[in-house]
């Protein structure tokens, strides 16, 4: 990328750290956090060489990780989003390779929030 002078880097964080915290999961908090703040400074070390560098936070979104939690619990979590359902990787999949097209090039240092409207209450 330094030798084209263009390109996009994402990154991705998680709502958990990088935009609300989660009981229980102070490292993983602390990681995904670590992720957007090293998203913010490299989009501001590397955009003078063209580089777009942002990040993707998803919320809760349906992967084989659900597979571990109660059909009780899934649905605690999925009550408290707005659009009631999980999000799909696909979903978060096309919001990434949006952010690397040239539709995003004018977007660089910023945090793509993919939650179903969790974080918006």
């Amino acid at each position: 990328m330094l030798e084209t002078g263009a390109g996009a880097i994402v990154n991705m964080a998680s709502m958990g750290g990088a935009v609300v915290g989660v009981p229980g999961l102070t490292s993983y908090n602390a990681a995904k956090a670590g992720v957007f703040g090293l998203t913010k400074s490299a989009a501001l070390e590397f955009a003078q060489q063209g580089i777009r560098i942002n990040a993707v936070s998803p919320g809760l979104i349906d992967t084989e990780i659900l597979d571990n939690v109660s059909e009780e619990v899934l649905q605690q979590m999925i009550d408290t989003i707005p659009l009631k359902r999980a999000g799909t990787a696909e979903e978060i999949a096309n919001a990434v390779v949006w952010l690397c097209s040239d539709g995003a090039s004018y977007i660089t240092g910023q945090n793509l929030i993919i939650d179903g409207g969790f974080t918006v209450q």
